[in-house]
């Protein structure tokens, strides 16, 4: 039986964290495919779109490794083949923004 943990901490604690790696070039993050076992940089991936969002393949075998989907207010990320998807909340106009899109990832 899979038991979990009987403490936990509120998922704010992984602020810190997460702001040291946000805060970097993410196309320098090194990704390894789980099926090929390819290992590239992000800024290695074969990318495709930019309709309704840019997918990232991995060069070796073409297996999905993100989604980045821009919405009006926010972006979603997905990263692999999960289900789930991370929602991020935007500044107003970036500079960056690429056109309206409809749907989710």
């Amino acid at each position: 039986m899979n038991q979990r943990p009987a403490h936990h901490l509120d998922g704010n604690c992984l602020a810190g964290p997460l702001a040291q790696v946000f805060a970097l070039d993410p196309t320098t993050a090194w990704w390894t495919c789980p099926d090929c076992r390819t290992a590239s940089p992000v800024g290695g991936l074969h990318v495709y779109g930019p309709e309704p969002g840019l997918t990232g393949r991995c060069p070796g075998c073409a297996q999905l490794a993100l989604r980045v989907v821009t919405h009006p207010g926010h972006l979603w990320l997905q990263l692999g083949t999960g289900r789930g998807a991370f929602r991020f909340p935007l500044p107003p106009s970036p500079s960056w923004s690429t056109p309206d899109r409809t749907g989710e990832p």
